[in-house]
């Protein structure tokens, strides 16, 4: 018999269970109905911080952005990065806010601003790494720990890489030559500084063992004995040495003794410190020591002490030139001063997140941009964690509040969020992703995101403004200029093995060790050579079609991975037919994790860590393979050679566009839609204006030829070759074009912006000279050349005869930069603005496009335009005349962006119609409509490829005359009202005359009568 006060025990506690579910039900419903009410942003502005431009910078233009029609500040990351950092992408303390920004005091102000404007802040967070140095707490404890550091479990490290001198240490690749250069001229020094050792090459300090202190206290111990007998001060020293020689190891493991390690070395410290105050011979004994550590320059030995010493620590300091191939950290890309993190690791997750969590507990944030998450080992899992620690937040302040215990139902908590399926729950914090999709990717369904950063808008929008008919004629043009022939795609695959060859090195020998082991430890697959594994791993990295895989589950690989890995794999073995294939099946098997009969179950989990490995360099490979170094080199039409975009596509279909939007508005109807960004190629009108060189095929062959025969007397010899060369002149040409100022007396100061930007794209393109490898007659060629060009007078023949070519490009420019305005602000998603783009942004790459923005004159014309007496059709027909002093650009932003606003039910969550133009002129079109409910509607109409239209600069209507623009369910009869002229505008039988809706400004954004 079961007694019955053990059946009651279980009644109260199966009723005890489930009040609990009860709770946590209503919690989480609770919850999702708080979050789901969350604002969201509808149009953002992105902004660059820096000691330059900090946080009350931003407060004082705070209520102009909200005045421009701005919902949220989207800044750059705020938390402390290295110091001087211009961008705030090297975080080296996630758990404070900038000092250089204005600190935790500044942000109050900024974030006081922001809600007296009405304002949300999306915030930018970088999670896949951090910056190290001396001032990240996180990895001086790694250098002065090792393996034990409590920092250890924050960064990639291989411990035990291919170099047997490495194992248990991290190589810095920091010195300006070789290890002994530097160690004998006395450039590292040993210094004592408050009870701690540590040693110093220039701004750079590294903390030194504790274990190895004893090498340095114990140094000549024999005279201090002489000089001081029998003392409290040398029994105190030797008590410490003492305490050191017992002191567990920097490679321990056990965490009871790491924690003993942590917490006698300050111990150590302290008693360091406080025998040096207490006894003048004891620190005036150790000065000494430290001197005669440091060496004297010109005795070679003197230095063995402290050669000694260093080879005592968890780091090897050595030549950044000759050691790039035995780095064994994961590094952003191929920045050494930028250390990948671990984040997929629950404690780090918790760790780098507690700062941004408790901001948007605050409610002083509402959204997070997620910097490079291809560079994570999870992304899926990340995104997933980010959204559910939003959502347990809520849920413990809720449960708080209510009084239940937080600690008895939290498991539960989890639990049922786990198993929810409740759509609210699945996405409730606004978060875009900084993925690179490539032309026909998309993103994973799977990511708990709103949407990307906007790369891919950028392409699809620009594209639609290129003449895709006159692709082979600009190809003849510009292979005959550069006298050769370039395929693309084969190009992308030689610069990805430079890449991988080169700056990525050590990436790939740590790779490669990896796979060796795998290889090493079954029968079947161990004669593969470390060599042939290696060079096989570059072949399939460098055939990787998109930026990368995902893996997130052992064993499980989608169908949209699985054909991209399919693609290397067989590509490699065609570029390689004298290979054996069987390499290249065994690397594929690995990443798609089909494991062969002969696989045992214990060496698979080593396998899908290595595919996961892999997969984190795929991307930092591509980018610079494709961004960074072919784009440079492929110069057809280099405003295609945007990040996400593929140049050997010449420009985008209308349809195409369309197709891309509706798939937004199905699927991510929140992802930021960019024209420009910090990390974009050329500004946003410096881009469409050099679009235009595609109307005008014959027109620009002409041009390049007479510009390279008139500066040809500018080139210079160097060994052999002329700088620059003639793809350089190309590129210049086109850039010169895109940048050309807008007032003719202006010309002089591009100067100045092209030469700096001619020597970084020669650099990028790493064909006559590289960052690495500088070739500097090369790059004093590039500059004498740009300077001997603006030396010319504006009479010489060289500008006179570009000066009407730059002109027209300028005015096709101008109409395509206002056509790009209204398509992006009606455009499915969350139109993006980046610093100072309400006005022209005729900027280069960075750092040109970081230059400082003049706000006071930007607010001073949105005053005077919403003050102007004119009537609206007045004012725009003012505005369209007076083009050149950008104001009309900032009027179309401020009236769109007003309208959407006033239309959140059309365009946050409304439909996506695309339109199809009739008449002549149709093809010169594009036009869509966002629809709501109630037949409420919005229609955007915009021109494109307009260089054989425009007349004196300007489009004509009637030169849309019989052209119209059919609206499916607006009835004949129907009014609507232009947000930009105010006029109104009939539906006729054929639908909307487009004369008429240009018969003022040549676009037009126009709304049902309702507001």
């Amino acid at each position: 018999m079961v007694p019955a006060a053990w059946l009651a025990g279980e009644a109260e506690l199966r009723v005890q269970r489930e009040i609990v579910g009860q709770q946590v039900h209503r919690l989480l419903d609770e919850v999702a109905a708080e979050l789901a009410a969350a604002r969201q942003p509808v149009a953002t502005y992105r902004l660059q911080l820096h000691e330059g431009f900090t946080f009350d910078g931003a407060a004082a233009i705070a209520r102009y952005l909200a005045e421009l029609g701005i919902t949220d500040l989207y800044t750059s990351p705020i938390l402390t990065a290295a110091p001087g950092s211009m961008h705030g992408y090297d975080v080296i303390d996630y758990g404070t806010i900038n000092p250089e920004l204005g600190g935790a005091e500044g942000y109050e102000r900024l974030a006081s601003a922001l809600h007296e404007a009405g304002l949300g802040h999306v915030l930018d967070i970088v999670p896949n790494h951090m910056g190290v140095g001396s001032g990240n707490a996180l990895w001086l404890d790694l250098l002065e720990n090792g393996p034990s550091a409590q920092g250890s479990k924050f960064f990639d490290i291989e411990w035990h890489p291919v170099k047997e001198e490495l194992a248990g240490k991290v190589l810095v690749p920091i010195l300006g030559d070789p290890y002994g250069a530097v160690l004998e001229r006395g450039e590292i020094q040993l210094e004592l500084h408050e009870g701690a050792f540590r040693v110093r090459y220039y701004d750079h300090v590294f903390p030194v063992n504790p274990r190895s202190y004893g090498q340095i206290l114990g140094h000549r111990i024999e005279e201090l004995e002489k000089k001081l007998g029998k003392s409290e001060a040398l029994d105190e020293l030797k008590s410490i040495i003492f305490v050191l020689e017992h002191m567990p190891s920097r490679h321990e493991q056990d965490p009871a003794r790491q924690e003993e390690r942590r917490r006698e070395k300050e111990v150590v410290k302290r008693r360091v410190a406080a025998l040096c105050a207490s006894s003048a011979a004891v620190r005036e004994h150790l000065e000494e020591n430290v001197r005669i550590f440091n060496g004297t320059q010109g005795k070679p030995r003197s230095f063995d002490l402290l050669d000694k010493l260093l080879d005592a620590q968890a780091y090897r300091l050595a030549h950044w030139r000759v050691s790039s191939e035995e780095i064994n950290y994961r590094r952003f890309f191929d920045i050494n001063s930028l250390a990948a993190v671990r984040m997929e690791d629950p404690e780090v997750f918790e760790h780098a997140h507690r700062l941004p969590l408790r901001l948007l507990a605050e409610g002083k944030i509402n959204g997070l941009r997620v910097d490079h998450p291809d560079g994570l080992a999870y992304p899926r899992r990340y995104f997933r964690l980010l959204q559910d620690a939003r959502i347990l937040q809520r849920a413990e302040t809720r449960a708080q509040q209510r009084g239940l215990s937080w600690g008895e139902m939290e498991a539960e908590v989890r639990e049922e969020l786990r198993q929810s399926s409740d759509p609210r729950l699945q996405r409730p914090l606004y978060v875009v992703a900084e993925k690179i999709l490539g032309r026909t990717e998309t993103l994973p369904a799977s990511w708990a995101v709103a949407g990307t950063t906007g790369y891919d808008f950028v392409n699809s929008l620009n594209g639609i403004f290129v003449a895709r008919e006159n692709a082979e004629k600009l190809q003849k043009i510009y292979f005959r200029f550069i006298h050769g022939t370039i395929d693309f795609a084969d190009l992308v695959y030689q610069k990805k093995k430079l890449i991988l060859y080169t700056a990525m090195a050590s990436e790939m020998n740590l790779l490669a060790r990896q796979l060796n082991r795998i290889s090493e430890g079954n029968r079947w697959t161990r004669d593969f050579t470390l060599y042939a594994l290696r060079s096989a791993l570059i072949e399939v990295i460098a055939c990787f079609p998109v930026y990368r895989s995902y893996l997130e589950e052992p064993g499980q690989v989608d169908e949209r991975d699985r054909n991209y890995i399919l693609q290397a794999v067989g590509c490699a073995k065609r570029r390689n037919p004298t290979e054996n294939v069987s390499i290249y099946d065994f690397i594929g098997s690995i990443l798609l994790q089909k494991f062969a009969a002969y696989v045992e179950e214990s060496e698979r989990p080593a396998q899908h860590a290595f595919a996961v490995k892999l997969q984190q360099v795929l991307g930092p490979v591509m980018a610079k393979g494709l961004e960074d170094t072919a784009f440079y080199v492929y110069n057809r039409l280099v405003s295609l050679n945007e990040v996400g975009g593929e140049p050997e596509h010449f420009g985008n279909t209308v349809e195409s566009f369309h197709e891309q939007n509706g798939q937004r508005a199905r699927k991510w109807p929140r992802s930021l839609l960019a024209t420009a960004t910090h990390d974009t190629k050329r500004g946003e009108d410096t881009r469409v204006r050099i679009d235009a060189l595609s109307e005008l095929p014959e027109e620009w062959r002409k041009t390049a030829i007479a510009f390279a025969r008139r500066t040809e007397k500018l080139r210079r010899e160097v060994d052999g070759r002329y700088a620059p060369d003639r793809n350089e002149q190309m590129l210049l040409l086109q850039t010169l074009l895109g940048a050309w100022p807008l007032r003719l007396e202006e010309l002089p100061l591009l100067r100045d912006r092209l030469i700096p930007y001619i020597i970084k794209a020669a650099k990028e393109a790493k064909t006559n000279t590289s960052w690495i490898q500088e070739d500097q007659r090369w790059e004093e060629a590039l500059r004498a050349y740009v300077e001997g060009l603006f030396a010319l007078p504006l009479r010489h023949p060289l500008w006179k005869g570009l000066q009407p070519f730059a002109e027209r490009i300028c005015e096709i420019g101008m109409h395509n930069s206002l056509s790009q305005v209204v398509l992006k602000i009606a455009s499915p998603g969350v139109p993006d603005f980046y610093q100072g783009t309400e006005l022209w942004d005729l900027s280069l790459v960075d750092p040109d496009n970081r230059r400082p923005v003049d706000f006071d004159a930007r607010k001073r014309i949105l005053e005077d335009l919403r003050a102007s007496s004119l009537s609206r059709d007045e004012l725009a027909r003012e505005l369209y005349s007076s083009w050149r002093d950008g104001r009309i650009k900032l009027f179309l932003t401020h009236a769109a962006l007003q309208t959407r606003k006033d239309r959140s039910s059309v365009f946050a969550g409304g439909g996506y119609l695309p339109l199809a133009p009739e008449g002549a002129r149709a093809s010169n079109l594009c036009a869509f409509a966002r629809t709501g409910p109630d037949e409420d509607i919005a229609i955007a109409v915009a021109p494109r490829l307009v260089a054989a239209l425009l007349d004196d600069g300007r489009l004509p209507p009637e030169r849309f005359s019989g052209t119209f623009v059919p609206v499916p369910g607006l009835k004949t009869g129907a009014v609507l009202q232009d947000a930009f002229t105010g006029k109104e505008r009939t539906v006729t039988e054929r639908g909307l005359a487009v004369d008429q809706l240009f018969s003022t400004l040549p676009v037009a954004l126009l709304t049902t009568g309702r507001g």
